[in-house]
């Protein structure tokens, strides 16, 4: 390990650290400043909208808690049944959903998942490839509403896809691929310096809950940390980074979803 590397790790080590005692109160955020927080969520005002379902009733859940976590694992392989539109709907809810909202000095969502001060500053992104009743494309998911926002209409996304995340077909190819993006400017109003590592905690939280909604009604789930940033942040259409605007937005984590083989 030649120098320069080991420096790039001693910086990247400083990202998992907590507070120190005069780290706190010592930052001159945003928050503090008394500027305005930005959006909890992100609005594209797409003239195609698709309401979701929010009756699960005809799921035929597992329930067993135990059981969703005991058989829980990462599949690569799929059916070549579509997934159906309350099944997404479900797992939409179960990552993202909202339960209320509070108005303060910024609009603070409620969630089912946790987030650090509940700033929430991930977006999800969905690459349809096979979901009853929904054309092939790229989507978006407005929790505030419960319903998808189409940005682009495809035939498939393959090619671009394997790509992207550096020739995983399984993937590329998968009924849904859910990409999560962070807005960090969302978790850095309040926290400044430490948002790097809140974003990527609550990114966890949320596969997590992909996972054991997936196993809950028996659909199947491969977390990807392996992409190219570049190419997938062109594809959802982000400007390239680094950057310090407060709009900035890049791609974290992306999951792979079918039924179960």
């Amino acid at each position: 390990m030649n120098d320069r590397t080991k420096h790039q790790i001693m910086k990247n080590r400083e990202v998992l650290k907590g507070y120190s005692c005069a780290d706190i109160g010592a930052e001159d955020t945003d928050q503090k400043q008394k500027i305005s927080g930005p959006a909890p969520v992100k609005v594209y005002g797409s003239e195609v909208q698709i309401h979701l379902p929010t009756d699960f009733s005809e799921l035929n859940m597992e329930v067993d808690l135990n059981a969703c976590i005991r058989d829980r694992r990462s599949r690569r392989t799929f059916a070549k049944d579509p997934v159906s539109l309350t099944e997404l709907a479900y797992l939409l809810w179960a990552t993202q959903g909202i339960r209320h909202t509070v108005q303060t000095d910024s609009a603070i969502t409620f969630r089912n998942v946790p987030s650090a001060g509940s700033r929430h500053p991930l977006e999800t992104y969905l690459f349809l490839n096979h979901v009853e009743g929904i054309r092939a494309g790229l989507y978006h998911y407005r929790p505030d509403l419960h319903l998808l926002e189409r940005m682009v209409c495809e035939e498939t996304y393959t090619g671009e896809l394997k790509d992207a995340l550096c020739g995983q077909i399984f993937a590329a190819t998968a009924p849904v691929l859910f990409v999560w993006s962070a807005i960090p400017y969302r978790c850095e109003w309040r926290y400044g310096l430490k948002a790097a590592k809140y974003i990527l905690l609550d990114a966890g939280h949320v596969c997590e809950n992909l996972y054991l909604a997936a196993e809950n009604i028996r659909l199947g789930v491969c977390a990807v940390g392996a992409y190219d940033q570049d190419l997938l942040d062109e594809l959802l259409g982000f400007v390239p980074g680094p950057s310090a605007d407060p709009e900035y937005e890049c791609a974290v984590y992306v999951a792979a979803v079918g039924k179960n083989t």
